[in-house]
């Protein structure tokens, strides 16, 4: 387990990292989670996300203890992927983009005065819930069923997550279209990352992207107990 934690730490850091948006502003999103997923994949399972860890252990997937460890893990290495580029890049570079954090607000200076821009609490945890819930009904299938994993294989399973997380990146700002909200986390661990090395305003509302995951955590496990068995499709 602690090899796994390890692994889940570096995949993690190197997600944060790899997402922050003054490293990202022409590479895929949906690309460099494909990647990381199948770097990580044969030694913990390619989690690097507390979502699909607590769904994992909400199925039954993995044991509470697991679990835990594994979300520590993540959390510690959302932090470490936080602290590259605060390392390498200038006060205002940071500034501007907040080490590629999440935000539900942010506040402007105009000419009558500071004004806040974003989107409202409850929309914004909304929105986290349905995120989250659509990529663990899209992948939750694919990557934990055996019959579904072996017919797609490894690499397709991970692209498809990949291109899953990507579009959920791509709807959640293009339908709000709020200026200050910076999408849906569903990955509270990358959330954790920026807020706490930065500070300031990401920790503003910042367990809305800690609800809202786990929220659709819950209601996906609801889902799977409530599917009698003899109902789902067999050969």
């Amino acid at each position: 387990v602690w090899r796994a934690s390890l692994t889940e730490v570096l995949g993690t850091a190197l997600l944060v990292f790899a997402l922050d948006t003054i490293v990202i502003s022409s590479i895929q999103t949906d690309t460099i989670i494909a990647i990381l997923l199948l770097a990580t994949f044969p030694i913990s399972g390619g989690h690097i996300n507390p979502l699909v860890t607590f769904s994992a252990a909400l199925i039954g997937h993995m044991t509470v203890t697991r679990a835990a460890i594994y979300i520590l893990a993540q959390c510690v290495g959302g932090v470490f992927g936080a602290l590259a580029p605060k390392a390498v890049v200038s006060t205002k570079i940071e500034h501007a983009f907040s080490l590629g954090g999440r935000t539900l607000i942010v506040v402007e200076q105009q000419p009558n005065g500071p004004v806040e821009l974003g989107l409202d609490t409850g929309v914004a945890l909304w929105l986290e819930i349905f995120c989250s819930f659509v990529f663990l009904f899209a992948s939750m299938w694919m990557a934990f069923d055996e019959r579904q994993a072996k017919a797609l294989a490894r690499v397709s399973v991970c692209i498809i997550l990949g291109v899953v997380l990507g579009l959920l990146i791509f709807v959640s700002t293009t339908v709000t279209a709020q200026k200050g909200y910076g999408g849906a986390g569903r990955n509270p661990a990358r959330c954790l990352g920026p807020a706490f090395v930065r500070g300031g305003h990401l920790w503003d509302r910042h367990w809305v992207f800690w609800a809202g995951p786990a929220t659709a955590c819950v209601a996906f496990a609801l889902y799977i107990k409530l599917i009698p068995s003899q109902h789902l499709h067999t050969h």
